[in-house]
């Protein structure tokens, strides 16, 4: 378990990517943005 495994979030930093351990932000913010527009439109 260290910086070589896909299932931890070490792992998921040094490869770079995404996951259930490590969830990527980006996708919240753009939630967040369509839900702020849709409310502004109605």
């Amino acid at each position: 378990m260290g910086k070589g495994d896909k299932k931890t979030k070490r792992g998921k930093i040094v490869n770079g990517t995404y996951g259930k351990r490590r969830p990527s932000n980006k996708h919240k913010r753009k939630k967040q943005e369509r839900a702020k527009v849709a409310m502004e439109a109605s």
